[in-house]
Formats: structure tokens, sequence, C-alpha cells
């Protein structure tokens, strides 16, 4: 009984919580993670043929791949239809950074687009630092970037780099 008592006592340390600021009752909160080398971010979305047409009114691009199902079927032979539109698949990739690091700049991107993307597919997509540079007050990182399609098809590879103006992640 009294190993329980002393496991007790030493389960309700403050070392088991967060510490209490002098100033204020209220727990400290931890620093939120940095971006390192290795890193991955990841988002996923569906693209809907609704998606696709307002890409198609807005850029002008209006291939009969990604409008017409009967077209992308039996002249350009996508075995499921309408595709979506390669940039606007990877438009996933600008997003993820600027989410986590707002003030973000997009420099440059290649891509390689191994698959096609249906309309209604579920794409998965990451990107993960692979190098990190310091200059002044800014970061640029060099990210490898992909889409996958059922979580295993590789759709879209390649690499960017932006100029962060932080490597704290925004939650």
């Amino acid at each position: 009984m009294q190993k329980i008592h002393q496991l007790s006592r030493i389960l309700s340390r403050s070392q088991f919580r967060f510490p209490i600021s002098p100033f204020s009752s209220a727990p400290i909160e931890p620093p939120p993670p940095l971006l390192s080398i290795g890193h991955v971010l990841r988002a996923s979305r569906i693209f809907t043929g609704q998606d696709v047409a307002h890409y198609a009114e807005v850029t002008g691009d209006y291939n009969p791949v990604h409008l017409d199902s009967e077209f992308a079927t039996s002249v350009a032979g996508f075995d499921r239809g309408r595709v979506v539109h390669g940039m606007l698949v990877a438009s996933l990739f600008p997003s993820i950074i600027a989410s986590n690091f707002p003030g973000a700049v997009y420099v440059s991107q290649d891509l390689k687009f191994k698959l096609p993307v249906y309309v209604q597919d579920e794409v998965a997509a990451q990107v993960q630092a692979i190098n990190i540079k310091q200059i002044k007050n800014r970061y640029i990182v060099k990210f490898t970037t992909r889409c996958f399609t059922n979580e295993i098809s590789l759709a879209v590879d390649g690499e960017a780099v932006a100029v962060l103006p932080t490597l704290y992640l925004n939650e």
C-alpha cells in the first residue's frame, strides 16, 4: 500500500505537467515545432468536376480531357474518364507551405507528372524539407514534392524552393 501511495505522489508532481508561469496561473505552452531536414508536411484533397471547371475558366485551359468524359476515354485513352489539370493538382504544394508558413514566397517548382489524377480521386500531397539555408532573417528551403493517389501510386513528383520568414510551423 505504501508503494502505491509513493507512486501517487510522484505522478502528482509538476514534472508530469506543463510548468506554471510565475506571472500567471496558466500553464506555459511548449514552443511550436521547428522545420528541420527530413520534416514532412501533408495535405489531402478530392478534386471535383466543379473544381476542374473553375480551374479551366480561370486559366483558359479547356482541353476536353479535363471537361468531357467521353472524349477523355475514347480519344485520349484515359480509362476512368476526365483527368484533373496537372497544375491544379500541383497547387497543393504551395498551399501546404503557405498554410504552415504564412508569408512564405514560392520561388521555383520542378514537376514530373507520372500518372493521371482523375476527377473524384483522393490526392495525398506531401512536401519534405531536404535543404535549409539561412540568409539574414529568412530561410531558403528546398522540398521534395509528391502527390499520391490511392495512398501508394505516385502521380506527381518534383522539387520546390520557397523562402520562409521563419522555421516555426504555424499550428
